[in-house]
């Protein structure tokens, strides 16, 4: 989320709280401290905790949603737009690490309405992310290997990324794009 709006910056602020200590460890109160404001004055812009969750969730899985749609609508081929995706997730990992802890990690404590609508946009994206692989499989491009294995290597790598971009010094991106881009794909051997 670009920092501008004083609620925008709440959200950022806040993402680094719920990163470090998890989301159920954080109060308003430390948020505000964070900010350098009084609890009270936090919610003029906000409702609640909660609301900044929700925020911050929210739209970056419209991100990752909108990104896998406009890589599927691409004419590329699957293996190219699998490489996409893994890019796509790089990108976001290196911008949104802060983000992508809340995403993966506190999900859960969205509001219904909001937890539901995630759970179709994750659901959707694995859906989208499963049909390229399929398409992959029929046309040749990748190995006929079980496409649920597949999906769940890229995947259970991509989404734990932001917890070893963070320890390992921040690896130069365009290195880290080329690296994990060949072995996600290729294998190491």
């Amino acid at each position: 989320m670009r920092t501008g709006t004083r609620k925008e910056e709440i959200v950022v602020e806040a993402s680094k709280l719920f990163k470090e200590k998890g989301y159920s460890a954080v109060s308003v109160r430390d948020i505000a401290q964070v900010m350098g404001i009084k609890a009270a004055s936090l919610y003029n812009h906000i409702d609640s905790k909660q609301e900044i969750l929700a925020l911050l969730i929210m739209e970056l899985a419209r991100e990752f949603t909108e990104g896998m749609r406009e890589i599927r609508q691409r004419s590329e081929t699957p293996l190219e737009k699998i490489r996409a995706v893994i890019e796509m997730h790089i990108d976001i990992t290196v911008s949104r690490s802060e983000a992508l802890a809340a995403l993966n990690n506190d999900w859960m404590h969205l509001g219904e309405e909001d937890r539901v609508e995630f759970v179709r946009m994750r659901e959707d994206y694995e859906e989208n992310f499963r049909q390229v692989i399929h398409k992959g499989i029929q046309e040749g491009e990748i190995r006929n290997l079980h496409p649920e294995v597949i999906l769940f290597s890229i995947l259970s790598t991509l989404r734990t990324l932001y917890l070893w971009y963070q320890k390992r010094g921040k690896l130069d991106v365009n290195v880290l794009k080329k690296d994990m881009v060949a072995v996600l794909i290729q294998g190491i051997v």
